[in-house]
């Protein structure tokens, strides 16, 4: 690292916080600090939802996927292909409900429509799991911050953690929203300086293309029956996608939060309409920098030799260091910094939205001092994962590797104890408690006595059959809930017809959008 690489990225932080503290100034309730007082326009949220799932493992890991980790290649566009449709559920079904009844933590709908231990058990859920994952994400981030600037692994991590904490807890929803939107435009600048830098020391898209096993250009991995616990079928990501991305983006806080700080229900489908769209494309450019790099790794020994056999995810970075001219190499550190922040970011708020709503604001004498609680949990919970980010060590890497895995543990008990309050007007909250219950059981069971046989993808699928069972017989064997319960917390069949007529429209084009991503998958090559 040169002093002119220090200077942009002194420059960029410069200007995170800044955007942060200016943005301060417009906060005088809960509601501003956590949703933007629902006045932030729907494009932003858009990017900051997408700016999210460009996390610092997508800027790293998916072109070391794709490149070198073995059975991998482009088959990672599988996890693409069922997010458009996802998208259509959330908007028609999810999104009119949520965001009808104005709420800050989407766990607030549950005891509207079930009772509060529900909301409670299901709040400290997502709080514990996605405390530990963001813990691990800055650790995983920082190793790569590391390795580009000199820094230590400890300043690294405190570096990171302290400028997100700051900035998030001076500017809330606003801060985190703006600054994705700044981060997204940087990291995309990134990306295409590298995978051009790549391009131009290769000799162009022939040579990248030659340089790989035919194999690891094929996009779909048409296995059959349930996989091999390695390797996933096509329909496990059908399937289990469908059902992941319905959970993560209609009811886990992290992002069904910015629908939520949508100015309405329109504005909200809107940005989940071009999340569908975008994501993909900015997948595709994620691979191909893999495609590139990987192809300058085989004919440069020097790469070669950088890249260690058991982190290949220093692929990107090592390729920045020897490749990328000062100035420049400043820049792409700083989209690195930048995708790991957009997720830090939108963690970090919405650990400190459930924790506050949930759990804090009903103790608080007055409704005025909710703003600076807020900001003091933020602060708690940013230390707790500096904290724990300082003291993974060793076990990070099988907890990155667990990451997913967790993710669909629970994603399928979750979306069902929404799903049954949406749309079974019977539910009862002890049914649902229950049937979270037995979901998740039933996937750790299948995790630990099938986990060899059956492809992970799958719990999504297992998790939220067993949960809806239950929950539907037990319910029946409960007294029907008070007419007060069901008051704008359920989706009846005139709802739905409303949502088809009002956004046919975004649904025809996510559905087109759909059809010509398995093409492109399919057209890419099938092994």
């Amino acid at each position: 690292m040169t002093p002119l690489d220090w200077l942009v990225i002194t420059f960029y932080l410069g200007l995170t916080l800044g955007l942060s503290a200016w943005l301060a100034r417009r906060q005088a309730t809960a509601a501003d600090y956590y949703v933007g007082g629902n006045k932030l326009p729907w494009w932003a949220l858009a990017i900051s939802i997408l700016a999210t799932q460009s996390s610092a493992n997508s800027f790293l890991g998916i072109p070391a996927y794709v490149a070198l980790v073995p059975g991998g290649g482009l088959t990672w566009l599988q996890y693409e292909l069922m997010l458009p449709l996802a998208m259509v559920v959330v908007m028609l079904v999810l999104v009119p409900v949520l965001r009808g009844l104005g709420v800050i933590s989407v766990y607030e709908y549950l005891e509207r429509r079930f009772d509060r231990p529900t909301r409670l058990l299901l709040s400290a859920v997502f709080l514990l799991s996605r405390g530990l994952a963001t813990g691990v994400a800055l650790y995983a981030a920082a190793l790569v911050v590391q390795v580009s600037t000199g820094l230590t692994l400890t300043t690294s991590i405190v570096l990171m953690g302290a400028v997100t904490v700051v900035y998030d807890t001076l500017g809330g929803m606003r801060a985190v929203v703006w600054t994705d939107v700044l981060q997204m435009a940087v990291l995309l600048l990134g990306v295409v300086l590298c995978g051009s830098i790549a391009w131009n020391l290769v000799g162009g898209g022939a040579a990248i293309i030659a340089a790989h096993e035919p194999a690891r250009l094929a996009a779909v991995e048409m296995a059959h029956g349930l996989g091999d616990g390695a390797r996933a079928p096509l329909w496990g990501f059908v399937a289990g996608g469908l059902v992941l991305y319905i959970a993560y983006y209609g009811v886990d806080q992290s992002q069904a939060q910015r629908t939520l700080a949508a100015t309405d229900v329109r504005a909200a489908q809107r940005a989940l309409v071009f999340n569908g769209m975008a994501r993909f494309p900015l997948t595709l450019l994620y691979a191909g920098l893999g495609l590139a790099i990987g192809a300058v790794l085989m004919q440069n020994e020097t790469l070669r030799a950088a890249v260690p056999a058991d982190r290949l995810d220093l692929m990107v970075p090592r390729f920045i260091e020897l490749f990328v001219p000062p100035g420049l190499r400043g820049l792409l550190v700083a989209a690195i910094l930048a995708a790991a922040m957009s997720s830090l970011d939108s963690a970090l708020n919405s650990l400190s939205a459930a924790t506050l709503r949930d759990f804090v604001e009903p103790r608080l004498r007055s409704p005025t001092h909710a703003l600076l609680a807020g900001r003091l949990v933020t602060v708690v919970w940013g230390l707790l994962i500096v904290l724990f980010a300082l003291g993974v060590g060793g076990m990070a890497t099988s907890v990155v590797e667990g990451i997913n895995r967790i993710g669909a543990l629970f994603y399928g008990p979750l979306l069902a104890a929404f799903a049954c309050g949406v749309l079974d007007r019977r539910a009862r909250g002890p049914a649902v408690l229950a049937g979270v219950c037995a979901g998740l059981a039933a996937n750790l069971l299948l995790a630990n006595t099938l986990g060899a046989a059956v492809f992970w993808m799958w719990w999504n699928i297992s998790g939220l059959v067993v949960a809806v069972f239950v929950t539907t017989v037990l319910s029946r064997l409960l007294a029907p809930p008070l007419p007060a319960q069901l008051q704008g917390t359920t989706l009846d069949g005139a709802a739905l017809r409303r949502g088809w007529t009002d956004s046919r429209g975004s649904v025809a084009l996510l559905l087109i959008w759909a059809a010509a991503m398995a093409a492109v998958a399919f057209w890419l090559g099938v092994r």
